[in-house]
């Protein structure tokens, strides 16, 4: 309970910031919060369903079945209530974030301990964009059902972890890691269960999220891989890290060596925490939905602005920050400079031209 308290008390300081940040701006905080960027869209797939593409300036056609159907969903079944589309959004990113971390801390102490536990939820808190938990997003409902989902995994149940691990891959793109995390952690349990036929099932089931969606839009377009095609239209796409090394290159030389350099930067980046997991006895199946989701982000050809964004989901990171801090005389002080900043940070963020 106390690291749910200890959520809720930096997630309101980071709302109080960009309140008053936005009241200097002339700008409302829940307009910000409710009806910026991604929020539009998946409030208008609730409302009208998919189909509608938007032309971008340069002339690609950017669809809404780029943004997966959960959180459209669940946005349609509260609005029930009279709350609007993006209000709705609102309430469900609230409840989850709230699950998510409480998801975190019982992950977090079945690993390590209780203290580490708190500790991970407090740096996911505070991450510098960790406003988007608080936004009509994905985020927040995809980190509650990939938490909760592992922790079940770590204990060995199969059914609960795979009905989670389909739900949030009806969520964001990225709940294909917590398949391959379940399949990895399967591989060391088969040769000695005698559920072999359930474990193998789960695993299935925990993948079907995902699949049923790409699928689906793959019947719709006329086209297997459909999906990919939306992705690229809207400029996403995987090459490794290389976009992004070229990114950063561009801002010092242009220099096809240092792009080389940078990459194998990241890429390196990308390897070396996980295999520090590894070292240090981290569950096999944690450590793959950690490599899978930091991949995909690092990995990811879009807009480089979204990357911290996308390792929100990859809060295995943070719990090899979380560990070194709890060796610390006074871990929690080294929280509070962190809380500001991302109150800070977030405020001026939802405050730009964005999109986060």
């Amino acid at each position: 309970m106390s690291a749910v308290l200890l959520f809720a008390s930096i997630k309101a300081v980071g709302l109080v910031v960009l309140t008053f940040w936005s009241h200097t701006q002339e700008k409302s905080a829940l307009h910000l919060l409710s009806r910026r960027w991604d929020s539009l869209w998946y409030a208008r797939v609730a409302e009208h369903g998919y189909g509608f593409t938007l032309t971008a300036p340069d002339g690609r056609e950017l669809s809404s079945m780029a943004f997966f159907p959960l959180v459209p969903w669940l946005e349609r079944a509260v609005s029930i209530t009279g709350l609007t589309f993006g209000h709705a959004g609102l309430l469900i990113s609230a409840m989850a974030s709230v699950v998510a971390a409480l998801g975190l801390f019982h992950l977090g102490r079945h690993v390590h301990s209780p203290q580490a536990g708190t500790l991970l939820v407090c740096l996911w808190a505070s991450l510098p964009v960790s406003i988007v938990q608080s936004m009509a997003y994905s985020e927040s409902l995809f980190v509650a059902l990939a938490a909760w989902s592992l922790y079940f995994l770590m204990q060995d149940r199969w059914v609960a972890a795979a009905a989670l691990a389909c739900a949030a891959g009806l969520t964001r793109p990225v709940g294909v890691a917590i398949g391959i995390a379940m399949c990895t952690h399967a591989l060391t349990r088969l040769r000695h269960s005698d559920n072999r036929a359930c474990i193998l099932a789960s695993c299935a089931l925990s993948l079907s999220g995902t699949a049923a969606y790409v699928l689906w839009v793959g019947s719709q377009l006329g086209t297997f891989l459909g999906y990919l095609d939306v992705q690229a239209a809207w400029g996403n796409g995987f090459d490794a890290g290389y976009s992004f090394a070229r990114f950063l290159g561009e801002f010092i030389s242009p220099s096809p060596i240092l792009t080389a350099v940078l990459l194998l930067a990241i890429i390196a980046l990308t390897v070396i925490p996980h295999v520090m997991m590894r070292l240090r006895g981290y569950p096999p199946g944690l450590i793959a939905y950690s490599a899978v989701v930091t991949a995909m982000a690092m990995g990811a050809s879009g807009y480089f602005g979204s990357k911290p964004r996308l390792l929100i989901p990859a809060f295995p990171l943070l719990l090899l920050v979380a560990i070194t801090l709890q060796r610390s005389a006074k871990p929690y002080l080294w929280i509070a400079p962190l809380v500001m900043t991302s109150a800070l940070y977030g405020a001026l963020w939802l405050n730009g031209s964005g999109p986060p």
